[in-house]
């Protein structure tokens, strides 16, 4: 049987065999890349996707409650930075990125991880994280490897900026990069789209989906093999992340509360309506479980109720940084029993017609999307644990050209950071009637980690107002 037969048979008992229609019209290079691409998607799997976004049931909201935050004070940091630390040298971690985000929002043309970030020099976010990832490396004399998500987008010219910057001075060998998985669009009635003659209409599978591509890329196998037991997991839009952080290591295996497979960090709120999801407990049959709440759908009366301290009683904001056990992550990849749910979305998708040629701009929603969040993986844990940090510390992402979260909120952010750790070692820092530092201040990774890494390291006695310093 050649491949076109097995393809028809293969769509034909996934009752998908339009897809073909019009295919012998194609070149024979188009065709091959038309059967390679229906032989790489999850076909099988799509009806089990429509039946379960289209049968699920929404949530008793009521039930919700606050999540477990650990706080930091200086007996439990001591315990976890010993711990983590511990798991570091013996190169137990590795980090891993989710980037297959373009820059398209901020109007930048290639990957996100390409944008100029940093405050002064303008590092790129890739930079940034890879100097932090080789100062924890010198710091605990071990490799560390990052592995890295791309998209069938920005995964070429990834690779590329990073050979490009000669992996910014680590070892090539530890970048591992693994290429985010596609799922199909599908009309009202399931069935598969394309985008054009001998294209299908696809999207990628979600954060998510990083899961299914550490196992199917081989990635979890290769750090079984390698002793690797935890995953430092975060986003690729946050400059001020921690990539390998000892303290939340060290609570992800040794806080009481947390069974060692999946932890989280928060910070809280900026106010009632800031638009970003929440970490909460919610009961299940198996127990109280950490989930996270969307913001769209939190109930208004819960987003603004307070605790006894007057706090935002459901103030744990989520910033996408997690810690991941291989062993959950893999149990996630290959068992029946838990698996990540799909969500679907109803959006605007341009399609093809192979029947009558035609192409369609549509001006309302045609189409479902489907993709999965790794957030769901937090409620699938049996217990979870969830580290409160500072905004300023920790969170200042570029997600928007203007306004919150855009490049000037972030160096805004990065500055007063920065600022805080001079005027932690006695350097005199100006500072606006608003309380915010008023210069352009850059440390870099390799200058220091956190702010005791300072002490020792300046001879500075004061900056001036507006000026630019960098560290």
């Amino acid at each position: 049987m050649d491949r076109m037969q097995e393809t028809t048979e293969r769509l034909k008992r996934v009752s998908q065999a339009h897809l073909l229609v019009g295919a012998e019209k194609l070149s024979a290079p188009a065709l091959s890349r038309f059967l390679n691409e229906i032989n790489s998607l999850p076909l099988e799997e799509l009806a089990g996707m429509l039946a379960q976004t289209s049968s699920q049931k929404s949530r008793d909201l009521s039930l919700l409650s606050p999540p477990n935050i650990i706080h930091h004070d200086a007996a439990s940091s001591i315990e976890f930075r010993e711990a983590g630390e511990h798991m570091i040298r013996r190169g137990q971690v590795a980090a891993f990125t989710v980037a297959g985000g373009q820059g398209t929002r901020l109007g930048w043309r290639g990957p996100k991880g390409t944008y100029p970030a940093t405050v002064v020099t303008g590092k790129p976010l890739f930079r940034v994280f890879a100097e932090q990832i080789l100062a924890s490396e010198r710091r605990y004399s071990v490799r560390i490897p990052w592995f890295i998500m791309t998209s069938p987008q920005n995964d070429a010219d990834t690779r590329a900026f990073f050979a490009d910057n000669n992996y910014f001075g680590r070892q090539k060998q530890e970048h591992i990069f693994i290429p985010q998985g596609v799922v199909p669009c599908t009309d009202a009635d399931g069935n598969i789209l394309m985008s054009a003659a001998g294209e299908i209409a696809t999207n990628p599978d979600g954060h998510g989906g990083a899961i299914h591509a550490l196992h199917s890329s081989g990635a979890l196998k290769e750090m079984s093999t390698r002793g690797i037991t935890q995953l430092s997991y975060f986003q690729v839009d946050n400059p001020l992340v921690r990539a390998i952080d000892p303290i939340f290591l060290g609570a992800h295996v040794s806080a009481t509360g947390s069974s060692g497979e999946m932890s989280s960090k928060c910070v809280p709120k900026r106010n009632a309506a800031e638009k970003v999801g929440v970490l909460c407990n919610i009961p299940t049959e198996a127990g109280n479980r950490t989930t996270v709440i969307e913001y769209s759908d939190l109930p208004t009366a819960m987003a603004n109720q307070r605790d006894a301290a007057g706090e935002l009683a459901f103030g744990a904001a989520n910033i996408a940084v997690h810690v991941i056990s291989v062993e959950f992550a893999t149990r996630l990849a290959t068992s029946s029993d838990i698996r990540l749910p799909w969500h679907r979305a109803h959006k605007k998708v341009s399609c093809f017609d192979a029947a009558t040629g035609v192409h369609t701009n549509p001006d309302k929603p045609n189409a479902y999307k489907f993709e999965c969040f790794i957030f769901d993986a937090l409620p699938l844990a049996r217990s979870s644990i969830t580290l409160q940090t500072s905004r300023m510390e920790e969170f200042a992402p570029i997600k928007n050209a203007e306004g919150e979260d855009s490049p000037a909120s972030s160096h805004r952010i990065q500055s007063d950071r920065n600022g805080a750790w001079l005027e932690s070692v006695g350097v005199i820092i100006p500072r606006r009637t608003d309380g915010s530092v008023d210069a352009k201040i850059e440390i870099g990774p390799m200058a220091a980690l956190e702010a005791n890494d300072l002490r020792n390291r300046t001879t500075i006695k004061s900056i001036r107002r507006g000026e630019e310093f960098v560290m």
